[in-house]
């Protein structure tokens, strides 16, 4: 009995004890300016980004939000934007959604603004590798494809998108690793190409083109996202007002049907359509279009015109010739099976010719690809696919039959490989970006949170790239070689 007293005494103390004590402290993750995290970044170097809306994100237009980014926990710069959903299919299929936005002052007025020492200018890209937990797959789990693409575009010579990689919080959800990158356009420190207006001496530049899945136009502004996510017919709805259609086929014969037909249509496979990107379609004068419709017109007869020996092939006169080698470079280097066909971009210069590039979207590239064989190039994916809604146009394949454009890219493969295109300074690239996105943890934390149940092995990821780059480059050799 005794005993029982004293236990139940010394239960009684240790409680006063512990009830005297200061609660303990709960840690919460926090930027220096009192900003709560969704998650612990400790220490890291790759700068977080917290995005808070003013309302749900549309896919377009876009809404009001505002914009920190922090490094190392330290606030580093805040700026108002604009922001609305971006891709076609791939933000039908990935739960990780990329996104545009615009930098925009107080009032909502557009302004330019610098990030990460890049040009100031309005226009930016957040970029997320496609995952899709449903199905369990992913697509580019180096998180780097692009990245490696536009660097080694960029040390050529050849415009690319720049950008750096960051984590993204968006109202108070930590979506993981993105590449917050330029947009494509015109700019002096982008897409440096003459600006345009409605004056009549402006017919010859610049135009920016693009071979893609055709845009939504404004008659789609503030629909509900459950419409975008299903609105499959509007990527192939081509009209006169949007784009033009070249005269040609997929084989370089003459259509001898009317363009503009319904979205899928049994000929669309045939067809390929240029897309009014710069100026905007609303902005061009039916000239203009003219102008530039005849243009692309004459350089695809050109490839059908005989030339008398010793002189140049009459395609020359039309292209501009390093700009298509190099983008025949770096797409088939990195293997992207969108490359000619998708995203494609062309310019036009006041009084230049036309030129291929820049180079943009590489999610299903590199070891990716799974449309054509690893040995073959990405430019015959006609003999692989058949009847996609979007081919390969006639003149590439007419430009590697052709002596002249096989010895320019015989001459200018072998001075890239003595230097940007070395095995060398690929795997460096590729070294550089994991080891920072690896060391400062933020590939565990963006694999926590969309690694569920898909099964990602980041190291086995890059040891796959560069084994595939390695490929490549010497398949290319001996390929080029031989031409």
């Amino acid at each position: 009995m005794q005993r029982a007293k004293i236990s139940a005494y010394l239960i009684l103390l240790l409680f006063s004890f512990i009830s005297c004590q200061e609660p303990t402290e709960v840690l919460v993750p926090k930027g220096d300016d009192g900003q709560v995290f969704a998650l612990d970044v400790g220490g890291s170097e790759i700068p977080y980004l917290v995005i808070t809306t003013d309302g749900e994100i549309p896919y377009e237009p876009g809404v009001a939000a505002r914009m920190k980014i922090y490094q190392q926990q330290k606030l580093i710069q805040e700026q108002r934007i604009d922001i609305e959903y971006r891709g076609k299919t791939s933000f039908r299929l990935s739960d990780k959604k990329s996104f545009n936005f615009e930098t925009i002052d107080g009032s909502g007025e557009d302004m330019d603004v610098s990030f990460f020492g890049l040009p100031e200018e309005e226009d930016w890209r957040l970029i997320g590798h496609v995952v899709n937990l449903q199905e369990k797959y992913a697509w580019d789990r180096s998180l780097i494809y692009n990245h490696v693409a536009y660097r080694l575009s960029l040390e050529i010579g050849k415009y690319a998108s720049r950008g750096v990689f960051v984590e993204l919080e968006l109202n108070g959800e930590y979506l993981g690793v993105y590449y917050f990158c330029e947009k494509l356009k015109r700019d002096s420190e982008r897409i440096d190409i003459k600006s345009m207006n409605a004056s009549s001496e402006n017919f010859t530049g610049g135009y920016i083109l693009k071979i893609d899945k055709s845009d939504a136009g404004p008659e789609h502004d503030n629909k509900p996202l459950s419409y975008f996510m299903s609105n499959w017919d509007d990527d192939a709805r081509y009209t006169a007002f949007n784009s033009f259609r070249s005269d040609f086929d997929i084989s370089g014969q003459p259509l001898n049907f009317s363009p503009f037909g319904a979205p899928y249509h049994p000929m669309l496979y045939l067809e390929t359509y240029f897309n009014y990107e710069y100026p905007d379609a609303e902005d061009l004068t039916t000239d203009q279009k003219t102008y530039i419709q005849e243009y692309v017109n004459q350089f695809e007869k050109s490839f059908f015109q005989e030339n008398m020996p010793g002189e140049d092939p009459a395609y020359l006169e039309y292209m501009d010739l390093d700009s298509f080698l190099d983008y025949f470079i770096i797409n088939e280097l990195c293997r992207n099976v969108d490359a000619y066909r998708i995203s494609t971009f062309l310019t036009k210069d006041r009084d230049g010719k036309l030129a291929m590039g820049p180079v943009w979207d590489f999610n299903i590239g590199f070891d990716e690809a799974d449309r054509i064989p690893a040995n073959d190039w990405v430019v015959n994916y006609n003999n692989y696919v058949s009847e996609d809604p979007w081919m390969v146009p006639f003149w590439w394949s007419k430009l590697l039959q052709d002596e002249t454009f096989r010895n320019a890219l015989k001459e200018r493969w072998a001075f890239f490989r003595k230097g940007p295109l070395s095995e060398s300074n690929i795997q460096g690239i590729i070294d550089f970006s994991v080891n920072k996105l690896v060391q400062n943890g933020a590939v565990k934390r963006n694999y926590d949170k969309w690694d569920q149940g898909i099964g990602i092995n980041y190291d086995q990821s890059i040891s796959d790239l560069k084994s595939f780059l390695i490929d490549r480059l010497r398949w290319m050799d001996s390929e080029i070689g031989s031409l």
